[in-house]
């Protein structure tokens, strides 16, 4: 494995982190979250690499020209499978709203994070 595709996963990884342990912390009930966390965190981390691999959103091309684009769907698929797969864990219905909340945050976090990568980690050199 390729060290730009090891900073592509770990990053991943970091920003859907991030996002499920913002979520906790806005709604004020991260010191208690414990499995709640976990039952937000593992099924959107399986949804997304389930969707992204297959997508070849890891591909370090998927970072430049209309690959860009690889990672956006990969979070429209995600995040209702990660929701759904939640939903099951936590034997709860899944709701709508909550869907569209992490699949916007998601979006936003992947979005930020991959610019971040194409300019500043590894930035293009002119040719």
């Amino acid at each position: 494995m390729n060290r730009r595709i090891i900073y592509l996963f770990v990053g991943d990884i970091l920003i859907i982190s991030l996002v499920a342990i913002t979520g906790f912390a806005t709604h004020g009930t991260l010191g208690s979250a414990g499995v709640r966390l976990l039952a937000t965190l593992i099924p959107y981390l399986v949804a997304w690499f389930a969707a992204a691999l297959p997508i070849k959103a890891l591909d370090p091309l998927a970072t430049q020209g209309w690959g860009v684009w690889r990672p956006v769907w990969a979070v429209l698929l995600a995040a209702p499978f990660g929701a759904w797969l939640r939903g099951i864990w936590l034997q709860l219905p899944v709701q709508v709203t909550f869907v569209w909340v992490m699949l916007a945050f998601i979006a936003l976090g992947i979005i930020l994070w991959r610019l971040f990568y194409n300019y500043v980690i590894f930035p293009r050199t002119g040719t």
